[in-house]
């Protein structure tokens, strides 16, 4: 009986840690997912809170039109990937702001699998908001969904954070704000890493985890190095710059 009444308090202590230690932690802005609490506000990307500028030169995420990054990398299958990212000399009146455009083209073993234009701002503190972006997937050449894509000041829609005016370690802000559709955030965990990519060796870096409460899929590791850009994206890293 002694024996039966302890394992019964140890299934007891067990199911408790279960529900309240692993699941009921604070996460996904409060919805009880896997991702970390923002902290940090987005207020700053508000449309009302303008002159938002084209000049967009915040140093871990400058966008000077005809500049651009390509990366590379290999996927768990052995897939090459390919992300090739320019700056536009185009803009789009988002929300009421005119913002910058940017094309992303990405590819599976040289074959295009999307394509999005993507609109940023820069606000008056040097916080490039983004947005929202244009979506086209493709498959075998053809255009099959728009699936992701969302603009602010639509459907509720907010522009986010893609990058603080003034970063610090342990800012965790709303990259996008389309509940539902895209509400992907970033937590910046350190400076000054050092890396070594294709295209060269650099430690004036920002890094940062990436968490998509909507498909949450394990965190994204992100590191932006100053003047540059994205240097690495998960599996992908830059290989050019210009």
């Amino acid at each position: 009986m002694k024996q039966s009444i302890v394992l019964l308090a140890l299934i007891l202590a067990l199911s408790f840690f279960n529900i309240g230690g692993c699941n009921g932690g604070g996460g996904g802005g409060g919805n009880g997912g896997p991702c970390p609490e923002i902290n940090t506000s987005i207020e700053v990307c508000d449309p009302a809170n303008g002159p938002f500028s084209l000049i967009i030169d915040n140093p871990f995420f400058p966008l000077a039109v005809g500049s651009q990054l390509v990366l590379e990398g290999e996927d768990d299958e052995g897939t090459l990937l390919t992300v090739e990212i320019t700056v536009l000399d185009e803009t789009e009146v988002v929300a009421g702001v005119t913002t910058r455009v940017v094309e992303e083209a990405e590819s599976e073993d040289e074959d295009l699998i999307e394509v999005s234009r993507n609109f940023y701002a820069q606000a008056p503190d040097g916080t490039v908001c983004y947005f929202g972006e244009d979506v086209d997937i493709y498959e075998d050449g053809e255009i099959v969904s728009h699936m992701g894509e969302w603009r602010a000041g639509e459907d509720g829609n907010l522009p986010g954070i893609i990058m603080p005016g003034d970063p610090q370690i342990g800012m965790i802000f709303q990259q996008e704000f389309a509940p539902g559709i895209a509400e992907d955030q970033s937590e910046i965990v350190d400076f000054g890493e050092s890396i070594d990519v294709p295209a060269g060796m650099f430690s004036d870096t920002l890094s940062a985890l990436d968490c998509n409460p909507v498909e949450f899929d394990g965190f994204d590791d992100k590191v932006y190095v100053d003047g540059i850009g994205i240097a690495i994206d998960n599996e992908v890293e830059l290989i050019s710059f210009e």
